[in-house]
């Protein structure tokens, strides 16, 4: 299984993507093609034994920075890595794309060039999230600012089918992020979807406070991409600072750092589960092929786990599915 990897998308470019792909070659049975300037990624695999590993280059001229805007991808930048690698998805050439890189221009290069699943209106970003009962995953985080309410109908399938195929929760319990639990709270735009998830036939909990997102009462969390990034983002700067507040509470004093040698175990854990890179990418779903996001800080494992992502997502028919459902709800639109 041939899976494209943007390696010169991320914040430490192509270091890490490069090891990631390997140790995905190694251990997980897939072929990477590593995308991007080939005397670099050259230059990176040679820091590695990689003998008889089914890994293989691309060469592309150009590399997009983190602040450039999408447009400008699809305009000035048809041989850059990212481009490059969701082409050779588009051309049968590989099954998934995998990208670190701007986020933006991982969008535009699979919305030209992969184009939207038949009946799907606009992609979604998915992204799991650890709760107090397992993972849940909040749908869209950045990918759509301004939605209709069938959009978030739409956001509700596809995490729904990506929660039961690459999670194995059974019948996932689907909420909508709102402002408060009863159905009169929220803007316009949650009110609707409300509606619409009611008589969805998915199995729809009802609205979901902020607070308890990872409480696990949900195992699907739908709002718009603006409010699904912000939530995000407050969680991984969260997460981030309560690591910081721990270690610095612990090193301030000598019982304290006694007692880090007696849970160093429970602390370790706890990052575990809360590490993004354990998850590996959100998927853009939707699209007619597989392109996994990344963060622009991820590790080699963060890559590895991607790929991982990538390949069952391919294996277990992800995008069937969604399709299938998409249009069945399509057809219980028009005869209702």
């Amino acid at each position: 299984m041939k899976i494209a990897v943007d390696a010169m998308g991320g914040d430490d470019a192509p270091g890490p993507i490069v090891h990631g792909a390997i140790e995905a070659a190694r251990d997980l049975g897939v072929e990477p093609i590593l995308v991007g300037d080939e005397a670099e990624i050259n230059k990176a695999l040679a820091r590695h034994q990689i003998k008889g590993l089914p890994l293989s280059v691309v060469h592309a001229t150009q590399r997009v920075t983190m602040d450039e805007a999408p447009s400008s991808v699809v305009r000035k930048k048809r041989d850059s890595s990212i481009w490059v690698a969701t082409r050779l998805v588009k051309e049968g050439k590989a099954v998934a794309v995998i990208s670190a890189g701007n986020t933006g221009a991982s969008m535009a290069a699979g919305l030209f060039n992969l184009r939207p699943l038949s009946g799907v209106e606009r992609p979604a970003i998915a992204t799991p999230l650890p709760t107090l009962t397992g993972t849940a995953i909040m749908i869209d985080v950045g990918a759509n600012v301004d939605c209709k309410p069938n959009h978030l109908l739409q956001f509700a399938i596809m995490g729904k089918i990506y929660a039961e195929e690459i999670f194995g929760i059974s019948n996932p319990r689907v909420g909508l992020l709102s402002i408060g639990g009863e159905e009169s709270k929220g803007n316009e735009l949650t009110k609707e979807v409300f509606k619409l998830l009611k008589k969805s036939g998915l199995r729809f909990i009802g609205n979901v406070e902020g607070g308890d997102v990872y409480s696990g009462g949900a195992d699907v969390i739908v709002c718009d991409g603006f409010t699904g990034n912000v939530a995000l983002k407050i969680s991984e700067g969260l997460s981030d600072a309560m690591i910081q507040f721990l270690k610095k509470e612990i090193l301030a004093s000598t019982t304290g750092k006694l007692g880090y040698a007696l849970l160093k175990s429970s602390f370790s854990r706890f990052r575990k589960k809360v590490d993004y890179a354990e998850y590996g990418g959100a998927p853009l779903l939707g699209l007619d092929g597989i392109s996994i996001i990344c963060h622009g800080h991820s590790s080699s494992l963060a890559i590895k786990n991607a790929i991982r992502v990538a390949k069952e997502s391919h294996e277990r028919g992800v995008n069937f599915h969604i399709k299938e459902q998409i249009e069945a709800q399509m057809r219980r639109d028009t005869e209702a």
